[in-house]
């Protein structure tokens, strides 16, 4: 039996920027943040290289924002989220450059900003040109630490959610090593991140296989839109796990995608070329590839000898990897990037379940549609993330006897392999009816021998919507129905079927 603890206050389950900023901004409640990987690890926001879209500049407003995030989109971003995403921007990145984030600034103080694909406007906040994520995560963690309202444990991963017999989520059940330990809280707020260590190829860090997802699913909150995923289209194919970036703002410089002969490409596929939305370039690149071209990002004149000191995260990637990008160009494949879907939440991250809340990419707040737009993540993180723990601190404790907690096996590696695998075939960044029932009846066999594990439970909802959405739109792309056909975002409630093959 597992060990039981009570904690008068806050749960947050993960510790990337939208777990640390709901858990600072919690305060003066209790907080408990837990994380299974070592702080500034396994959380894709201390990867981020663009850094954090807002508009700071006398040019840009945050009604142009808002209007670039909704077209992005492609038709699903629901406005209101993305007006109130935009309106609050500026003053969240005022706020983590108060904690000490070293955004870069121009002569005069100002913050510094670059343009990236599909903004009207240079408004992407950078740190040393790459280093944004790493830079800032640095600075909110440094704070977190010091903040005396919040306890932080490590080595402790989620296995499930505590509930009563009305639903509402009342803690969480983690494995410390062998043990298991149930505690109960006020309220949960999960930011355990996205699913890219589903796939084979992607940029994220290998522990991010949708875990968070996945239980919230098992406990019956509503999901979104688990279809679309995000694929960047410039991962550095070098043949690493996951796979290094070479960020879009080195496109935003203006570097050019070139095939095997050296010739541009890009502006057969859109008219904005190098610069068009992320959905576009990443088939434009998956199309030269697979017929035998190739794709290379060449940023020898755009950057050349300014690589170490402008971007030194790729610059090191590629020169770990053999090639000198000052003098070589960068070869390049789409990489499992980010997920637009997640837990459903409202604009205060209220889930469906009373008592759990859900804030950055394991999250679906609708700003992101089917495509999101660059630069957006780390921006939506810090504002939902603080809006989490408002919300989180003004909850009231629950009372009455829970519900026996079904804690979800573990995924043994091989099999862990062998779904990554199938999860880049064939839902990757082209689909269609053959292959996702192929994936399908992939995770059914792996689920039949291995139990109903998280994993499993993610990519089943991935795979089931992407079969289920007949069109092309973002994100998700059906070679068997390439029209855009239905502006309708997906919502499931998967609790009952998610384990169907256990």
């Amino acid at each position: 039996m597992a060990e039981r603890l009570n904690h008068d206050g806050v749960i947050v389950v993960g510790a990337g920027l939208a777990g640390l900023a709901a858990a600072m901004s919690a305060a003066p409640a209790r907080v408990l943040l837990i994380t299974d990987a070592p702080l500034n690890s396994g959380c894709s926001s201390a990867w981020a290289q663009g850094g954090v879209a807002a508009a700071l500049s006398a040019d840009d407003t945050p009604e142009l924002h808002a209007a670039d995030t909704i077209a992005a989109g492609a038709g699903l971003v629901v406005p209101e989220v993305a007006h109130l995403l935009a309106e609050e921007g500026p003053e969240a990145v005022r706020w983590l450059a108060g904690l000490g984030a070293p955004f870069d600034r121009t002569p005069a103080g100002a913050f510094a900003q670059s343009l990236e694909a599909a903004h009207s406007r240079a408004r992407v906040a950078r740190v040393k040109g790459d280093q944004a994520g790493k830079a800032i995560m640095q600075a909110v963690t440094v704070a977190a630490l010091a903040s005396p309202h919040i306890e932080m444990r490590t080595g402790w991963k989620l296995a499930g959610l505590l509930q009563d017999a009305t639903g509402r989520v009342r803690g969480v059940v983690v494995r410390q090593g062998a043990e298991l330990i149930e505690i109960t809280a006020r309220a949960v707020i999960l930011a355990t991140g996205g699913i890219g260590g589903l796939y084979a190829v992607t940029t994220t860090p290998a522990e991010l296989k949708g875990e968070g997802l996945a239980f919230a699913a098992l406990a019956g909150a509503t999901i979104a839109d688990p279809e679309f995923v995000q694929f960047h289209p410039t991962a550095i194919d070098i043949g690493r796990d996951p796979a290094p970036l070479a960020t879009e703002a080195l496109r935003g410089e203006g570097a050019k995608l070139i095939g095997a002969d050296g010739q541009p490409f890009m502006a057969r596929y859109h008219k904005d070329a190098e610069l068009a939305p992320r959905d576009v370039v990443a088939r434009a690149i998956h199309a030269e590839r697979m017929a035998g071209r190739g794709a290379f990002l060449d940023a020898r004149e755009a950057v050349g000898g300014h690589f170490p000191d402008e971007f030194p995260a790729v610059f090191a990637a590629c020169m770990g990897g053999g090639v000198d990008p000052r003098v070589q160009p960068i070869p390049v494949a789409p990489a499992c990037h980010y997920h637009m879907g997640g837990i459903a939440t409202d604009a205060h991250a209220r889930t469906t379940l009373p008592g759990l809340l859900a804030a950055g990419e394991c999250a679906s707040t609708g700003v992101h549609g089917a495509n999101r737009l660059a630069s957006n993540s780390l921006l939506e993180a810090a504002v939902f993330g603080r809006r989490a723990g408002h919300t989180a601190r003004e909850t009231t404790a629950a009372t009455g006897p829970l519900v026996r907690a079904a804690v979800a096996p573990e995924l043994p590696a091989p099999a862990l392999a062998v779904l990554r695998q199938a999860m880049s075939r064939d839902a990757g960044v082209v689909r269609d009816a053959a292959g996702l029932t192929r994936l399908a009846d992939q995770i059914d066999a792996l689920q039949a021998k291995h139990g109903c594990a998280a994993p499993l439970v993610a990519a089943r909802l991935v795979a089931e919507a992407a079969l289920a959405r007949r069109e092309s739109r973002g994100g998700h792309f059906r070679a068997d129905y390439p029209a855009t056909a239905h502006p309708e975002r997906t919502f499931v409630t998967a609790a009952e079927r998610a384990c169907q093959a256990a």
